[in-house]
């Protein structure tokens, strides 16, 4: 009997709120920390499955979470690709060579390195309860592209911006191959055991409106079209932070069945706003799940009654920081295990 977050993602409006928070597995847990140790580097950590599949599972033993996301990176996309991937320490992932400055043409496939992600997945699956939803993920195709392009995150995408208004066939190019491989990556995902998936847009808010349709819209478009074909019944939740005004675009436009809202967006408008009945996903600042105490229970609250009349994942509005206190977590799960609408 599928769990509430799957319900939820179906359509249905329960009265009590499933609860997942992106990167629940991660720096926060003293468990991660431990096992971050002994395994090494964190791509080290990806590629172990057994590992992997622990630190997913971490969250869910000690908070009961009602969904559990695999542990991986959307970077995997660009490494199967052919990318070489490094995480260095105190700087983040690093691809090479950049397409700013290398065909695409010139990258050799290696889909084998997408392979030790769905045991990953098949392991998850198998250790959870039948109330609790498994999560698969992949990046979407404009944020891996920025990526690929300058071979590193950026505060503004420069690289990637400027070569899509400069050279957009190759541009293009780039993005219809990262449709190509993240269909084939999620849908693997779906048959190891993954029961919905997200497409993570981290940097969807730096476009301006026709680029949005173009880089944004159109590839997750096509993604969820293709998905549909092979899993009819499998939800997939966009979630293009920063979208600001251009999100009931989105939400019609690419078909996808939930969509994640980041803390930037005002909660009554997108109640307002979105497609009516479409279940959506968020949006708890970070920063006060950090800060906890009254303002905390005060604005989840908020978060709860705006989203009263659609049905409605409790999440946060973007990845749980590193520093957040357990008790804090603690203390927005009581919050929301004890509202009904």
């Amino acid at each position: 009997m599928p769990g509430p977050l799957l319900n939820t993602l179906r359509g249905e409006n329960l009265a009590q709120r499933p609860i997942w928070l992106m990167r629940q597995a991660g720096r926060y847990l003293p468990e991660y920390r431990a096992l971050r140790a002994e395994k090494g580097g964190f791509l080290a950590l990806v590629y172990d499955a057994a590992a992997a599949a622990e630190v997913s599972l971490q969250p869910i033993r000690r908070f009961g979470f009602d969904g559990a996301i695999l542990f991986s990176d959307i970077l995997i996309v660009p490494y199967a690709m052919g990318q070489d991937l490094q995480f260095l320490i105190g700087e983040g992932p690093a691809l090479s060579p950049r397409l700013v400055d290398t065909a695409l043409s010139s990258l050799q496939a290696i889909p084998e390195r997408l392979a030790p992600i769905y045991k990953t997945v098949a392991r998850v699956k198998a250790e959870l309860g039948p109330q609790q939803t498994l999560l698969g993920f992949a990046g979407s195709p404009w944020t891996i592209a920025t990526y690929m392009v300058a071979g590193e995150g950026s505060r503004d995408q420069h690289e990637a911006r400027a070569m899509a208004y400069r050279d957009p066939l190759a541009f293009q190019a780039i993005i219809d191959a990262i449709v190509g491989v993240t269909v084939d990556y999620l849908s693997g995902q779906i048959d190891a055991g993954a029961e919905a998936v997200q497409l993570f847009d981290s940097w969807a808010g730096t476009l301006a409106p026709a680029e949005f349709a173009r880089w944004v819209i159109a590839p997750n478009a096509a993604i969820v079209t293709a998905l549909k074909a092979r899993h009819p019944t499998v939800p997939v939740i966009g979630f293009p932070k920063g979208a600001g005004e251009k999100l009931p675009a989105y939400a019609r436009e690419t078909g996808v069945d939930a969509i994640g809202l980041d803390e930037t967006i005002d909660p009554l408008w997108a109640a307002a706003a979105l497609p009516p009945g479409l279940p959506v996903q968020g949006n708890l600042d970070p920063l006060l799940l950090l800060a906890g105490g009254a303002e905390l229970e005060r604005q989840a609250h908020a978060v709860l009654e705006a989203f009263a009349d659609r049905p409605h994942i409790f999440n946060l509005g973007h990845g749980i920081g590193q520093f957040t206190p357990i008790a804090h977590v603690e203390q927005l799960l009581g919050v929301v295990r004890d509202w009904r609408k």
